[in-house]
């Protein structure tokens, strides 16, 4: 089972398409974001984000998980 937390901070870095600013938001540290959004797509067994240089996009099918939760 998937843990409040993740999903909020999954709503929150899909908020911002940004960790640095989520991480502000959350007030938790970049790294802490970034491991716990690698734990929850291993949980979920895919990628939650298309990674660009300063963005991150939700992927076609995890839009679907944002109005989900």
């Amino acid at each position: 089972m998937v843990e409040t937390r993740l999903l909020h901070y999954f709503l929150a870095i899909a908020r911002e398409e940004n960790i640095t600013r989520a991480s502000e938001t959350l007030h938790v540290t970049q790294s802490t974001l970034s491991k716990q959004m690698i734990e929850l797509e291993q949980q979920l067994g895919k990628q939650l984000f298309i990674r660009g240089k300063r963005k991150l996009t939700l992927t076609k099918d995890d839009f679907y998980l944002l109005i989900l939760v």
